[in-house]
């Protein structure tokens, strides 16, 4: 079945919620998600979102610890954008009534998580992500004009005359075709590469496959954020335990008891996700032990009370969040890589637009500061509606690399989600090295050339693993989230540059 639609928006998240509530004012809108609206990173995002609306804060300041998270690789541009124009999108927000935490004296809550220099995060409890979510359905579902297909799965783009202008899916009912005037990808990250993750089942790089075998640009892919403090207990999901925990004076442990962060990082339990992560890991690996969160010496009252959702996950595997210490260790969680756009949204691709996770404006740097990643597709959304609604694309840029379809479907062994999942996890986490990278990288070729034309979930998990697996081997530093045993230490000299995905 084919049909048409103004605009067609891949992925229910805060990125493509935003971008429909201004393209509804213009036109039709179809929105595909794989499932349920409420099934994406958004909702999963705890801690909150950052934006300078606080007393003696100022989008400099933001700008500043941003770019410093960042690792020397932050697009200045995108950070500025970033941080002046989320100040008036989370006002917006307000205004159209999402319902974040505020003081006895009616003031906006502010919260303090890693890296960030004073108190800029509001939440909503620790459940910031579904409020937001709710606030914009509320906003999108006035307009008549937006429709929501659910479980439905974008496996290609459609291009014609070298630009985008609609998608191939499937649903419940067959198979589907639809045109667009301009397209947006909003389809959030790709955790679920690795075998340990923080992200919901969904987030398997669907958007950056697309993108890449449409021919637009990827970037950075290189750049996997771990974070430091998932739930670590045998047989429970990798649950995420917000960096707003440690936030709000939060503790890290060893399996002894003592404090160790401030043995690795003069700003301890406040260092950037990456320092925490990498902090643990070698705590972990020096006593033989686990590694605890602990908020035993506040108020378990008051620590129920400000972090429900986390204390209920805790409490299904027989965990007190004010009582006891919670066993915790890394997992992967944001991808700072993705398709690569300019500040409006606008990839490789003329008629094709990315915003959110999937996207790459360069604004994260090699390292995601905490709490920027609702504050990107809130106003990258935003941005990449704009830019969709324009009657040309000025500046579009054009260089485009179509990789070459593999033809070997049925000449090589079809892995299975643990066999990407595990190999990622165990030779393109949080430490890398060659002779690992190649490793990986020669199964995750043999996989490629196996699956051939196939564009299923299998195929996305591949085919992302593949990209970060081949950008890591190329990048030989150390920076930001990027880990390099072999290569220890930043060098600007070679690689202060965003490589690209010159190599397929």
């Amino acid at each position: 079945m084919s049909r048409r639609t103004d605009f067609l928006i891949i992925g229910s998240g805060i990125a493509g919620l935003r971008a429909a509530a201004d393209l509804a004012l213009a036109g039709e809108v179809l929105i595909l998600t794989k499932a349920d609206p409420t099934e994406s990173n958004t909702g999963y995002a705890q801690g909150g979102i950052a934006a300078a609306v606080g007393p003696g804060d100022s989008p400099e300041q933001h700008a500043a610890d941003t770019i410093a998270a960042g690792d020397g690789l932050c697009v200045e541009d995108a950070v500025n954008v970033l941080v002046h124009d989320g100040v008036r999108y989370v006002n917006e927000l307000v205004e159209w009534g999402a319902r974040f935490d505020r003081d006895p004296d009616g003031a906006l809550s502010l919260g303090r998580e890693g890296a960030h220099g004073r108190r800029r995060v509001l939440h909503a409890a620790d459940a910031t992500g579904r409020e937001i979510g709710r606030a914009l359905w509320a906003r999108v579902s006035e307009h008549a004009r937006v429709r929501v297909e659910r479980n439905a799965r974008v496996h290609e783009l459609i291009v014609k005359d070298g630009r985008c202008v609609g998608a191939r899916y499937t649903n419940d009912s067959g198979d589907h075709d639809v045109e667009a005037g301009a397209v947006l990808l909003a389809t959030g990250g790709a955790g679920q590469v690795f075998r340990e993750t923080t992200n919901p089942s969904i987030a398997t790089g669907d958007g950056v496959m697309l993108g890449w075998f449409a021919g637009a640009r990827v970037t950075d892919l290189e750049f996997v954020q771990f974070h430091p403090t998932a739930l670590d207990v045998p047989g429970a999901p990798r649950f995420l335990l917000s960096e707003a925990l440690r936030g709000e004076g939060a503790t890290l442990l060893n399996k002894d008891g003592e404090r160790f962060m401030t043995r690795y990082e003069p700003a301890g339990e406040l260092a950037s996700r990456d320092l925490v992560s990498r902090a643990i890991v070698r705590e972990q690996r020096r006593t033989g032990g686990p590694v605890y969160l602990s908020m035993t010496h506040l108020d378990p009252v008051w620590t129920r009370s400000r972090f429900p959702t986390i204390a209920q996950a805790c409490q299904t595997v027989g965990l007190d969040l004010g009582l006891d210490r919670i066993p915790v260790g890394p997992a992967a969680h944001y991808v700072m890589g993705g398709v690569e756009t300019d500040l409006w949204g606008r990839t490789t691709l003329p008629g094709l637009f990315a915003a959110g996770e999937v996207a790459c404006t360069g604004v994260h740097g090699a390292n995601r500061l905490a709490s920027n990643s609702l504050l990107e597709g809130l106003v990258f959304g935003a941005r990449a509606a704009h830019a969709m609604l324009l009657p040309e694309e000025l500046g579009v840029r054009t260089v485009r690399t179509v990789p070459e379809v593999p033809t070997g479907a049925g000449q090589g062994r079809i892995p299975s989600e643990a066999d990407v999942r595990g190999l990622m996890w165990n030779s393109v986490g949080l430490w890398r090295e060659e002779a690992l990278l190649r490793t990986a990288i020669e199964a995750l070729d043999e996989w490629y050339a196996a699956l051939g034309a196939d564009r299923s979930r299998i195929a996305s998990l591949v085919t992302v693993g593949r990209l970060m697996a081949r950008a890591a081997l190329r990048r030989e530093e150390t920076r930001g989230s990027h880990a390099r045993a072999d290569f220890p230490s930043r060098d600007d000299v070679k690689f202060r540059i965003h490589l690209g995905d010159r190599i397929h």
